[in-house]
């Protein structure tokens, strides 16, 4: 199912979250509009949120002042003349649509072909008018990520041949695949606007993380991958990038084609704000934070050294106007939880009663 959570007292502001079988949309903003994330910039209301209250009648833990609703269900028309939405809901972002309202594109993490990206389409009011495929005939789609203009990079976790494609909201264009940026087991990416780049995360327990140079301005069609090494054998530490020799990864893994790079235990979500790139590692329940002007890579949240150890099975990652870095849950509590910009841990929200999921798709717009 696809939720929506919403705070009465604001309607312009969100969080949007999707699920393998519960997904919730629509939280709170946490800041007020902008990049976030440094001195200055948008200020970050989310450690007012308050408690959790008892479950809804759709079973969602919220803080006092939010409702939800259902917007869409696997295997269920939630529009007259609209496709039926799709299994395994996965990643997923926000896009502003032409003559008002917007667009909510999400990932089906099925295989063998069966996955892909529909679409949701929302009016003004918040009905939704429309449902549709935007990529179809791909696997595992996972996570992704926007680009500055407007498309969906949705990334396959399907092993070593893993692909990338670009994707138009709108449905108007199809979908094409992004060769350039690798082949691997692909989870997420984020573009970082200080620097420009692309950064991207890979899901095995020897993942390692990449960063992508386009050739030109508005396009990935072209570009440059890297892979991170963390000076002087990490965890954290000063980080250099390393030319990738064969983006392809064929016949040789893009994670093992340079001796130096340093692996990552489970790369999963990723989001940049302001000159910082944030990520998950599953496999130590690690959230990250790259800062492209230092190069310093440093650890902001463990879950084995956290005197709060509320935030287990990291996963989707979105990172708030005001700065906040929001962490969905696969497994664990089936919450979304916030690392906070003045370093709280935050529940913002929780899943209660749904089994075989995961809270995914968080998107603040």
């Amino acid at each position: 199912m696809v939720y929506e959570a919403l705070r009465e007292a604001s309607r312009r502001d969100f969080l949007r979250a999707g699920g393998a079988a519960v997904a919730a949309l629509l939280l709170p903003a946490c800041g007020d509009g902008g990049g976030g994330g440094g001195g200055g910039g948008p200020s970050s209301n989310i450690g007012n949120l308050g408690p959790l209250q008892p479950a809804d009648a759709n079973g969602i833990m919220l803080p006092a002042g939010f409702t939800s609703r259902i917007v869409a269900q696997s295997g269920v028309v939630p529009v007259a003349g609209g496709v039926a939405w799709h299994p395994a809901p996965d990643g997923g972002a926000c896009y502003a649509a032409a003559g008002g309202g917007w667009i909510y594109v999400s990932n089906s993490e099925m295989p063998s072909g069966g996955g892909g990206v529909r679409a949701l389409r929302f009016d003004a009011a918040a009905a939704v008018v429309d449902a549709y495929t935007i990529c179809s005939g791909t696997s595992r789609n996972c996570a992704g990520g926007r680009t500055p203009w407007g498309t969906w990079l949705t990334c396959e976790e399907d092993g070593d041949g893993g692909r990338v494609f670009e994707c138009d909201p709108t449905g108007a264009a199809a979908a094409v695949e992004r060769a350039a940026l690798g082949r691997f087991n692909h989870e997420a990416v984020s573009f970082n606007a200080v620097d420009g780049r692309f950064y991207l995360t890979e899901d095995r327990s020897d993942g390692r993380l990449y960063r992508f140079t386009p050739s030109a301005p508005g396009s990935v069609a072209m570009g440059t991958l890297e892979v991170a090494q963390v000076v002087g054998g990490g965890p954290e530490g000063a980080v250099t990038w390393l030319a990738l020799p064969d983006p392809d990864g064929s016949p040789t893994a893009t994670r093992t084609q340079v001796a130096a790079s340093t692996p990552f235990d489970g790369g999963e979500g990723i989001g940049c704000s302001g000159a910082k790139v944030h990520f998950a590692t599953k496999g130590d329940n690690r959230v990250w934070s790259y800062d492209v002007g230092t190069q310093m890579l440093v650890i902001v949240y463990d879950d084995s050294t956290s005197p709060t150890p509320i935030l287990t099975g990291v996963d989707n990652v979105e990172v708030s106007g005001g700065g906040d870095v929001l962490v969905a849950e696969d497994g664990g509590n089936m919450q979304i939880v916030a690392l906070s910009r003045a370093g709280a841990v935050v529940l913002v929200l929780q899943g209660n009663g749904q089994s075989s999921s995961d809270i995914t798709g968080p998107f603040v717009a």
